[in-house]
């Protein structure tokens, strides 16, 4: 007989998400409201594995103010992730499109949930355009087992490239569920810094060597 274990869990794509940030040693998730993508955050709230290994996982003021929190937990080393829906990403654009520019450090992830139809929001809108013109990589799963992969190995390609990973989903793979295998769960980063922490400050001579870099 399988058991359920040899199964695997059947989980949302958000919870999928959630589920392999953590396996993938997280320290921090923020995010803004929003469905598509609100269970991911509260996903992780919930979560006993997340509140055993102190993974910080709050609500932000606003999508700007979550993708900076990661941001900033990202050039500290540890690895982050950030969820918001579509039109989120506008209010999250400078610092994101900056954040490309700067580099990460610890791996950083960047979730955007996109909703076509317009099942639950003011407009559709198709994120990865924002990947194309922030010169970042795209990874879009197609279901929910791809979900939980390609969360999992985007920090570990974040970390490889020195840049954020965007992660678009879209409604339908982010409400339905899916049987779910998971990863080894690995420990957190220590706190680091590289040794030049000037690319990190945005003054132009700075951000046309890491434009150039990158």
């Amino acid at each position: 007989m399988t058991t359920m274990e040899e199964r695997g869990a059947l989980l949302l794509g958000d919870e999928a998400i959630a589920q392999a940030a953590l396996d993938a040693g997280i320290s921090g998730a923020y995010g803004y409201p929003g469905t598509p993508s609100t269970e991911i955050l509260e996903y992780l709230q919930k979560s006993s594995q997340a509140a055993e290994r102190s993974v910080h996982r709050d609500w932000s003021a606003n999508e700007k103010t979550a993708m900076e929190e990661a941001l900033g937990l990202s050039y500290a080393g540890r690895r982050a992730l950030v969820t918001m829906k579509h039109v989120g990403l506008n209010v999250a654009s400078d610092a994101f499109v900056n954040s490309a520019i700067t580099g990460v450090n610890g791996g950083l992830v960047v979730l955007v949930a996109d909703d076509p139809s317009m099942h639950s929001s003011q407009n559709e809108q198709d994120s990865r355009y924002y990947g194309r013109f922030a010169h970042v990589p795209v990874l879009e799963p197609a279901n929910q087992q791809e979900a939980y992969d390609m969360t999992y190995a985007g920090f570990a390609l974040s970390e490889e490239l020195g840049l954020p990973i965007l992660l678009r989903v879209t409604t339908r793979l982010a409400h339905a569920r899916g049987e779910v295998r998971r990863r080894e769960v690995l420990a957190q980063r220590p706190l680091s810094f590289p040794k030049d922490r000037r690319q990190f400050v945005l003054l132009p001579a700075n951000a046309r060597r890491n434009y150039t870099r990158h």
